[in-house]
């Protein structure tokens, strides 16, 4: 018998692992557990655990290159926020507080409405409506 499969975490690199373990927490309520640190080899990372249960894993080590953008790999993270009304309520809010709103917020080709945002480091972020098309 199979069992159900689902997506356990994704990991992300970054440069700043406290001030992006704040803002995942501040703007999409995660809750972080205490920061795991290798001192042999320096790699240390936060588990972020969403209401829905998915995990983010922040990451960071030493001499991280910089990703060349638009290339093979990690596109962007989708985050269901709520209803369209609230898709535009945080559009809003990352604008009032600086960020970058990229794209929308719009209903796309494919059926989903959503706002494409920048974490503090660049990474993309769609933030979307729960109930998905079909």
């Amino acid at each position: 018998e199979l069992s159900i499969m689902k997506i356990e975490h994704i990991a992300l690199y970054v440069n700043d692992l406290e001030k992006m373990r704040t803002f995942y927490e501040t703007y999409f309520q995660a809750v972080s557990k205490p920061k795991y640190h290798n001192p042999k080899t320096g790699f240390q990372s936060y588990f972020l655990t969403f209401d829905s249960g998915s995990r983010l894993e922040l990451t960071t080590k030493k001499f991280l290159s910089p990703r060349i953008s638009e290339s093979l790999g990690y596109t962007h993270l989708a985050i269901a926020v709520g209803d369209q009304a609230d898709v535009d309520r945080y559009a809003q809010r990352f604008v009032e507080d600086g960020y970058p709103l990229l794209n929308g917020p719009r209903t796309t080709g494919d059926g989903y409405y959503e706002a494409v945002v920048q974490d503090p480091e660049g990474n993309l972020i769609e933030l979307t409506t729960d109930d998905l098309p079909s």
